[in-house]
């Protein structure tokens, strides 16, 4: 068992770069996590790692021994985790990346079910609406889109999502309704900027024969947040193109009206992605396929599915 801790605070000081990282995932102070890796440079005869004040870099030795140890470490540590499982049940806590309005709307809701299934796991849920490092973070599960399907990494397609054209009842309230994407230049809008590239987002949208319009509302304001540009958009403050997770809730109630209902952009899957082990826990795999299943069952996809 020492040399598994030995091996746990050098291989995830390697995936993050850092001994305070490490520590901090861990629960380990940055001393111990230095002193641990120190005594298994000790024991192997090999310096594994370059230190400077701002980052540790791996030596060429360590990137050879990072390469060959990574994955049997996780294997190992699973079955550890695995065999110490109360009765053989999915147990043990449970780190999950979601966004934060797509969290609260479509997650939260199935919690209750879930934990009534798996009543030893425990949910540690972190709402986030940036991208995480899924090994770099320690998480066991991320969902969402446009995640960068890296080398480790598995991704289960939970539903298709596109973006529509939005707007409250009040806002189209003696307005003639757009017949063509090109009409949205008449109308003020509230554009998107992406939080990765600070550029406002532009839409083509698609009918179902396959002909593609940009639209291109008038830029009234500007919001970095979709959920945001809905809220906005319910004040009767101008037209938002939205992502049907969160335009779908709004719709529904009539709180929103679609424009354009036969036309819609495809902004690629909303997907759980979790890390690729040989062993994969079992409170992870039972997670990845309740939610599979309730996508499908409860007929989440259908509703973000603008086609």
């Amino acid at each position: 068992m020492e040399a598994l801790n030995l091996l746990e605070s050098f291989v995830h000081s390697a995936d993050t770069g850092s001994f305070s990282a490490a520590a901090r995932r861990l629960g380990l102070t940055p001393a111990a996590v230095s002193k641990n890796v120190a005594r298994l440079e000790n024991h192997l005869g090999l310096r594994l790692f370059q230190r400077s004040t701002r980052k540790l870099t791996l030596t060429m030795g360590g990137e050879q021994f990072y390469r060959q140890v990574s994955d049997p470490f996780f294997t190992l540590r699973d079955a550890f985790a695995s065999a110490a499982q109360d009765d053989g049940k999915p147990a043990g806590v449970l780190k999950v990346s979601m966004g934060v309005a797509f969290g609260r709307e479509y997650l939260v809701p199935l919690l209750e079910e879930f934990l009534d299934r798996y009543p030893a796991i425990v949910p540690d849920w972190h709402f986030d609406n940036r991208t995480v490092d899924l090994i770099a973070g320690g998480f066991d599960v991320a969902i969402g889109g446009g995640i960068e399907l890296t080398e480790g990494l598995i991704v289960r397609e939970l539903a298709r999502s596109h973006v529509v054209a939005t707007a409250s009842p009040s806002f189209m309230k003696g307005r003639a309704m757009p017949r063509h994407p090109s009409d949205l230049a008449a109308f003020d809008g509230i554009a998107r900027r992406s939080v990765s590239s600070g550029r406002l987002r532009v839409w083509n949208l698609r009918n179902q024969v396959g002909e593609q319009a940009l639209a291109e509302p008038r830029t009234r304001m500007i919001f970095d947040d979709p959920e945001a540009m809905a809220y906005a958009a319910m004040q009767g403050l101008g037209v938002a193109l939205l992502p049907m997770p969160h335009a779908a809730p709004w719709l529904e109630r009539g709180d929103l009206v679609r424009l354009l209902p036969g036309w819609s952009a495809d902004i690629g899957p909303l997907a759980l992605y979790y890390p690729n082990r040989k062993l994969l826990p079992s409170k992870t795999r039972v997670f990845v396929e309740f939610i599979v299943d309730a996508f499908q069952s409860k007929g989440l996809a259908r509703r973000f599915n603008a086609r």
